[in-house]
């Protein structure tokens, strides 16, 4: 790929990570009950998880072109669709939780390991995952790209997937930070929502 590519796939990666979802309460909670270092080991499992995420499904991606011509139309008219369900879904929980809604499951144990487990759970079994690859990432992904391209597409999501949610980790552990992201989490999905209908109109307006 060209370097405009890789940076605005860096770019996409970013986002993805910055939204809000289950991914984010996982990392909010663990470092509230666990400290630093819980929030760490869960950020760190989060990016393998995703790295994994990504490298599997740019394969999947790539077979699926090579496979057939039209997929590509498949995916991206399917990503507008799903760009489409997560702005409407990120705007109404913008609405739905004006008032600040709290997360009651926090009770787990202070162990790096389960940090470690359910970051990296969470990053394969969140559909929101699977539907932010779907909506942004196929459109970067081409029949004849080589295994090494599909790897660092991969090493790439790690990196900048573990990195975002480590420094939130880190963050959150100084005053009183957990808790004013927390309040503002309707600006957060408000301002995700609106950007979601930005992407599908991109998306639309590239056919």
């Amino acid at each position: 790929m060209e370097p405009s590519a890789w940076a605005a796939l860096a770019i996409v990666f970013a986002l993805g990570a910055m939204s809000p979802g289950p991914s984010l309460a996982v990392v909010l909670r663990n470092t509230m009950a666990g400290g630093r270092s819980q929030g760490i080991y869960t950020g760190i499992g989060h990016g393998i998880g995703f790295g994994i995420y990504a490298f599997l499904a740019a394969l999947g991606i790539a077979t699926a072109l090579s496979a057939n011509e039209h997929v590509e139309q498949v995916l991206r008219w399917g990503g507008v669709v799903i760009l489409l369900w997560l702005g409407t879904t990120f705007l109404r929980h913008a609405m739905a939780q004006k008032g600040g809604e709290q997360d009651q499951d926090d009770q787990h144990a202070p162990s790096d390991r389960i940090g470690f487990i359910q970051g990296f759970s969470i990053a394969l079994l969140n559909p929101k995952i699977m539907a932010w690859m779907l909506a942004l990432y196929s459109p970067f992904i081409e029949a004849d790209f080589p295994m090494e391209t599909l790897i660092g597409m991969g090493l790439l999501g790690m990196s900048i997937d573990g990195a975002w949610y480590v420094t939130v980790a880190t963050v959150l552990t100084t005053g009183d930070r957990a808790e004013k992201l927390k309040s503002n989490a309707h600006l957060i999905d408000g301002a995700m929502g609106v950007l979601m209908f930005m992407f599908a109109y991109i998306l639309v307006s590239g056919f």
